[in-house]
């Protein structure tokens, strides 16, 4: 049995198959980031799983595709944790990049991530490169969920939204400072917490603040990621993840601002993946 896991830092699909490419079963968890969870969190949300938990011996090999495995140590932890679960599992774990790749595109591109975080990558075809080492949620993640949580709360607390806006926001989600607070310094995720703030966004990004407030998300994640690549003249632009879905649109139009050839929308890589390991 082979499962296959792509995993942000809100949620992980996992899908299992036979050597002939059958689905066994299909499940999801919640996010499996190792630079932002603790070892017991993870194994927690792991265990848990019925479908994992009861078919953890027979699974001969795993691909995880997740957020925080760009770098070793995080990456070496989520491999221990692994091994402690899956006893007869080869274990194969690359960044969240490789799965967005490999789910659009075969070919040379520029390949983005836009969901819970941001992220830009380069694949010349063989090879993937990154021109920018992420420092995560507080400082980066430009247009990312969690980006546009924070920006949302930074606008309303500064009183530049506009009124009906801000009254509106008021209603649909708990802003006392208090609990905001509690959220972001000491309860756990609050990279996903800041992200639940973006979904208000996206169903109300007809109205100007928010169509201001996303075309400066993305031309801010232009600038600061896309552009870092001389390639990304020539090669089209892909982008993957749930935000990028759904802002769509505004991500066309920005793209043809700075001359840039629009690619592939993916909302859920875990698919493409499958078929890529089915096919190498």
């Amino acid at each position: 049995m082979i499962l296959i896991a792509d995993s942000g830092s809100t949620k992980t699909s996992w899908i299992a198959i036979d050597n002939s490419g059958k689905h066994l079963f299909e499940t999801k968890t919640e996010g499996l980031n190792p630079a932002v969870f603790a070892n017991e969190i993870i194994t927690n949300r792991i265990v848990t799983n019925e479908l994992l938990f009861t078919n953890k011996k027979k699974i001969t090999n795993i691909y995880f595709y997740g957020a925080g495995c760009g770098t070793k140590t995080p990456k070496n932890n989520l491999i221990s944790i692994f091994e402690g679960v899956f006893t007869n599992s080869k274990i194969t774990i690359n960044e969240d990049t490789k799965a967005a790749i490999y789910s659009v595109t075969t070919k040379s591109a520029i390949v983005c991530i836009l969901g819970t975080g941001s992220n830009c990558s380069y694949f010349d075809g063989k090879n993937v490169h990154q021109k920018i080492t992420s420092l995560g949620y507080s400082i980066m993640d430009e247009a990312s969920g969690n980006y546009f949580g924070r920006e949302l709360i930074r606008d309303y607390y500064y009183h530049k939204m506009p009124t009906e806006f801000a009254s509106n926001f008021a209603k649909n989600h708990n802003l006392d400072a208090d609990s905001i607070k509690e959220n972001l310094y000491k309860k756990e995720n609050p990279n996903t917490y800041l992200a639940s703030f973006s979904h208000y966004l996206v169903n109300h990004k007809t109205e100007k603040y928010a169509q201001q407030l996303i075309y400066k998300g993305l031309k801010l994640f232009v600038k600061n990621h896309i552009l870092q690549y001389k390639e990304s003249s020539e090669l089209p632009i892909h982008f993957v993840g749930s935000l990028a879905y759904f802002l769509k649109d505004e991500i066309k139009i920005v793209l043809k601002e700075y001359n840039l050839k629009i690619g592939k929308f993916e909302r859920k890589p875990i698919n493409g993946l499958v078929k890529y390991h089915l096919n190498n």
